[in-house]
């Protein structure tokens, strides 16, 4: 049996196939419980030999929510959303949904955009690390009724789920581990400073800075246009141009993209990593330890938000009591060769 005409088979032909009625194919695909073994598997049979597939819009359409969660991740390029995706969809699985991945590139008119599709698509849940968390487009997606959660972005206000890092924790651990080396003076290389984890990293750091009463200047910003490796070449070239003096011996990268492209520039220029720069970065993404010198760097658990960040989305969208929740996570550093250690 196939299907005639290149067109895709009907419920009525596998009924006929089947020998069975309507009704029994439609609880074979809705409730198969209620169908003995025997019938059910003629009817599975039938569907295989006819290349039956579900018409899975029509039966969303009369639901009115489709299996699917989606996400919607900062930057395409960035590792980091790439493990934040694995653990979405991760969760996705065991709840037997799919995932959309849409990349807003950090631009707010395409995050809106795609945002509004994905409403259209009536998803089950939107994750969103967001290219502003206060902006009016967001709020007005709230107000649709879809469950949107906050990934990687702690939210304003407790009236919605989010995910995120302490990031000024992360920035504080990073500069202590770097003080703790024996370094008097630290660049922190990350912008622009309108990304919120840039801030609150530069926060940390400056925190600890200001309770050891070390001198202002010897914390150097290096602000950077993007959080990109080609951003981390140009971020070493101008550390490589500064007067000797005032020359950082050690830097903290906003994240480990920066820190890498950081690090192939002092691996280019002859600089010894880590004698006379170490370096840290944040994230800790795989490329991070099989750099040509291992990368320290601030791991944050990238797969455990996109697994909590869907926890939420589905409880959020299925559960009568659900209750908002704001989950943070603590960073944790994880040292190697770009800074003079190799244990993890």
């Amino acid at each position: 049996m196939t299907a005639r005409n290149g067109r895709a088979p009907s419920v009525k032909e596998v009924a006929a196939a089947a020998g069975v009625s309507l009704g029994t194919v439609s609880n074979v695909l809705n409730r198969p419980s209620v169908v003995s073994t025997s019938t059910r598997e003629r009817v599975e049979r039938a569907m295989a030999e006819l290349g039956f597939v579900r018409n899975e819009s029509a039966r969303q359409l009369r639901a009115g929510t489709s299996r699917a969660l989606a996400y919607v991740m900062l930057d395409g390029g960035n590792p980091f959303f790439h493990d934040v995706a694995a653990g979405i969809e991760s969760a996705a699985e065991d709840a037997d949904l799919s995932v959309f991945v849409c990349n807003s590139g950090g631009g707010i008119e395409r995050e809106a955009k795609h945002l509004d599709r994905l409403l259209q698509q009536r998803v089950q849940g939107i994750l969103l690390t967001p290219v502003d968390p206060g902006a009016p487009h967001l709020a007005e997606a709230a107000r649709r009724g879809t469950p949107i959660v906050l990934v990687d972005r702690a939210g304003d206000t407790r009236d919605q789920c989010s995910v995120a890092v302490d990031d000024v924790l992360g920035g504080r651990i990073a500069v202590e581990h770097l003080l703790e080396r024996g370094h008097q003076r630290v660049a922190f290389v990350g912008g622009p400073e309108s990304v919120g984890q840039v801030r609150d990293r530069l926060r940390g750091a400056r925190e600890v800075w200001a309770e050891l009463g070390r001198p202002t200047d010897d914390l150097l910003h290096l602000p950077t246009g993007a959080l990109t490796v080609a951003e981390g070449r140009a971020a070493g070239e101008r550390l490589a141009g500064l007067p000797a003096r005032r020359r950082p011996g050690a830097a903290f990268c906003a994240n480990d993209l920066l820190a890498l492209g950081l690090l192939q520039h002092a691996v280019g220029a002859g600089v010894h990593v880590p004698g006379e720069l170490a370096i840290v970065g944040y994230d800790d993404i795989d490329f991070a330890a099989a750099a040509a010198v291992p990368l320290t760097s601030v791991r944050q658990p990238r797969q455990e938000l996109g697994r909590t960040a869907a926890r939420l989305a589905l409880d959020e969208a299925t559960n009568p009591q659900h209750r908002h929740e704001q989950a943070m996570f603590a960073p944790a550093l994880v040292a190697r060769a770009s800074t003079g250690l190799t244990r993890s």
